[in-house]
C-alpha cells in the first residue's frame, strides 16, 4: 500500500464533502416528496437562470442524463409539488421553458442556505490569491470527473472563455462571485 501524500488527503477531504453534500439533498428531496435527481434538476435549473439562460425539456433531460419519458416524468412531478413551472418563451413561442418556483427556492435556502452562508463567510477570509487557488482546483477537478480531461499544472481544461466557464448549465461562473 503506498503512502497517502497531502494531495490524496485533499482528494479524499473533497469526496467527503460531496458525499455529505449529496446525504443532504438526499435527506431535503425526501422530506419534500422529492426524487434525488428532482433536487438535481431543480440546481440544473437555477445554474442556469444564474447564467441567464433558459432551460427546455430537452435540454434539462440531457443534463441530467435522462430520456425523454424520463425527463417529462420529472417535469410533471415537479410542477405537480408546486416546484416549477413551464411557460412560453418570448422570443420564440414555439419553446417552453422550465423555472424554478420562488416556493422551492425558498426551501432549498431553509435547506441550504446556512452551509452555504458557511462556505461563503469562509471563502471571504481567503485572499484573492488562496482563492484563485481553490477556484482552479474545483474546475480542474470538476473536468477531471465530467470526462473533460484534467487540468495539469496551471491548465483550465473544459474552460472556454478563460473564466472557468464550461458553458453548461450547472458550472457556471464568473469571476469573483460566490454561489
Amino acid at each position: 500500500m503506498t503512502e497517502q501524500g497531502p494531495e490524496l488527503e485533499i482528494v479524499h477531504l473533497l469526496r467527503k464533502v460531496t458525499s455529505a453534500f449529496g446525504l443532504r439533498q438526499a435527506e431535503f428531496a425526501a422530506r419534500h416528496g422529492m426524487h434525488p435527481t428532482d433536487v438535481r434538476a431543480l440546481v440544473c435549473l437555477l445554474d442556469a437562470e444564474r447564467a441567464g439562460s433558459g432551460v427546455t425539456a430537452g435540454r434539462l433531460g440531457a443534463e441530467l442524463g435522462l430520456n425523454s419519458a424520463g425527463t417529462t416524468s420529472l417535469i410533471d412531478r415537479l410542477e405537480r409539488l408546486g416546484h416549477l413551472t413551464r411557460t412560453r418563451d418570448e422570443r420564440d413561442r414555439r419553446r417552453v421553458l422550465l423555472r424554478v418556483t420562488p416556493q422551492a427556492v425558498e426551501l432549498g435556502w431553509a435547506a441550504f442556505g446556512p452551509a452555504i452562508g458557511s462556505a461563503v463567510a469562509l471563502l471571504r477570509e481567503f485572499d484573492e490569491g488562496e482563492a484563485a487557488a481553490v477556484r482552479r482546483f474545483l474546475e480542474g477537478f470538476l473536468a477531471a470527473v465530467s470526462g473533460d480531461g484534467g487540468a495539469g499544472a496551471g491548465g483550465r481544461a473544459g474552460t472556454t472563455d478563460g473564466t472557468g466557464s464550461t458553458g453548461r448549465a450547472e458550472t457556471p461562473r464568473r469571476a469573483g462571485t460566490a454561489r
